[in-house]
């Protein structure tokens, strides 16, 4: 379930949204600004935008779910990004994946009960003469297996 912005927060929603409509193209740009201010995208953002932009909601919904990067739910202290991409499955990156999230007891883009890590797919990270790849805070690691994983997700605080 996406969480929703209080009234301050739809305030300072429509003044992200107001200060890019300048832009050529302005729906990225507030998106991800709206995302830098809050840490994800609350579902009351949708309606600020899209009536800013004169479209639906359903279209703001569409660029939310369709980029990777953006969430409708606040991430946890730490991000890991597991490829999903063809070199890393092919190194073992699946069986890694599955690795991850069942010791963490997460599905994607599940996040710890104590709020620690938040478990996301990505496809490619741009490593793969080094997979299967991985990307912990946005610090990129290659040739990740199940020693280091677990160097990760101790320094994460798994």
């Amino acid at each position: 379930m996406a969480t929703t912005a209080s009234d301050g927060q739809e305030a300072e929603i429509a003044a992200i949204v107001q200060a890019h409509l300048h832009l050529e193209g302005p729906m990225l740009p507030i998106l991800h600004a709206i995302q830098h201010a809050f840490g994800h995208i609350p579902a009351q953002a949708h309606g600020v935008i899209a009536e800013a932009l004169n479209i639906t909601r359903a279209e703001v919904h569409g660029v939310v779910s369709f980029y990777h990067d953006f969430r409708e739910r606040p991430a946890g202290r730490h991000v890991l990004k597991l490829c999903r991409a063809e070199a890393c499955q092919s190194m073992g990156g699946a069986t890694l994946a599955e690795t991850v999230l069942r010791r963490l007891g997460l599905d994607w883009h599940g996040t710890t009960a104590d709020g620690a890590i938040t478990v996301e797919p990505v496809y490619c990270l741009g490593l793969c003469a080094c997979a299967p790849a991985a990307m912990l805070d946005n610090r990129v690691v290659g040739r990740v297996d199940d020693a280091r994983l677990g160097a990760l997700l101790q320094e994460a605080g798994a």
